[in-house]
């Protein structure tokens, strides 16, 4: 059955696999949040782990008929789509010695730091995945959304760069009546706006002038920001860099230059965006050093998956392209 981290926590039965889970959802919102669809399974010895779906690419119509009259038929645009399931994770080395001065200190930070290095580079192929670049992940929203009837602004430059309090009301008036228009193109209520620090702010000044502002807490203690109950969530750094996930660009759109972002927005749901991984096997996955063998250097390693994402319906998401941020 479809599993979320949560869910898969439930049925972890060592403390070590629960604590790593925690740190995978903990301060990422897409893993927190996300339902994997466990359905994949091991063909040809596990050489291919493959996850066949059909994409609804336009919406279903209805009209009137006259009397004595047939309907015009229409029928919905499907395109078939697969995507090979990949683990994700890293790894780590201790010699013993540092283990003995440490005690277990040291593999928990490297554990840790492994688990935050997998999240990020989560968020990264979520976001700009493509498979003809790094044939070991999966293509994420930036290329699925791309001249799709979601990909909102690519061709025009939509200043935010007065989108304060206190600032130029019309020009925030304009940004609010834009980033509704452009959530209105999802097939249902948006559960998260994706962002980076730039876009974010404005969208937090947005929300703060229209009162649509609110402010939680999740299950791990962190902060959840909403707009319309709608959570904005920064996707901060990629792993091992101090690159934003979602670049700001500095370019020149439709004769305006300036520093340019991108901003998502999804509807979770298996009839929507999920992720996939493969069926009877943990989400999560830890290996800890071994000291008691011999040996001077000992390796850890955690590992997400195999897994991937997918995009069922292309209404389940939006992108909203050349936002001026400064």
């Amino acid at each position: 059955m479809p599993v979320t981290l949560a869910q898969a926590k439930l049925n972890a039965t060592d403390d070590i696999d629960v604590n790593v889970i925690d740190e995978f959802a903990k301060n990422n919102y897409l893993l927190e949040t996300m339902t994997f669809d466990d359905v994949v399974n091991q063909a040809g010895a596990g050489a291919t782990l493959t996850y066949g779906y059909t994409r609804l690419v336009s919406q279903p119509t209805a009209d009137f008929r006259a009397i004595n009259s047939e309907y015009t038929p229409a029928e919905v645009t499907k395109a078939r789509y697969t995507v090979d399931l990949k683990p994700l994770g890293g790894s780590f080395q201790i010699d013993r010695v540092n283990n003995r001065i440490a005690a277990a200190a040291e593999t928990t930070l490297q554990m840790q730091q492994k688990i935050k290095g997998t999240q990020a580079r989560f968020n990264d192929a979520v976001i700009n995945g493509d498979t003809a670049v790094d044939a070991n992940g999966f293509d994420g929203l930036s290329k699925s959304l791309a001249a799709s009837s979601t990909e909102y602004g690519a061709a025009v430059s939509t200043d935010w760069r007065g989108v304060t309090i206190g600032a130029d009301a019309g020009k925030a008036n304009d940004g609010l009546d834009a980033l509704d228009a452009w959530l209105s193109m999802l097939d249902g209520p948006a559960d998260a706006i994706l962002g980076n620090i730039d876009s974010i702010a404005r969208i937090r000044s947005l929300a703060r002038r229209a009162g649509y502002y609110d402010r939680s807490s999740s299950a791990f203690g962190t902060q959840v920001e909403t707009y319309r109950g709608i959570p904005f969530v920064d996707l901060g750094a990629k792993a091992g860099s101090n690159n934003l996930v979602i670049p700001t660009t500095s370019k020149t759109v439709a004769t305006v230059a300036g520093n340019y972002t991108d901003i998502y927005a999804l509807r979770f749901g298996l009839d929507g965006f999920h992720g996939v991984s493969m069926a009877g096997a943990p989400l999560v996955q830890t290996w800890l050093p071994d000291f008691s063998t011999s040996g001077a250097v000992k390796t850890g390693e955690v590992e997400l998956g195999p897994a991937a994402v997918v995009l069922k319906r292309t209404k389940a998401a939006a992108v909203f392209r050349n936002i001026l941020v400064r």
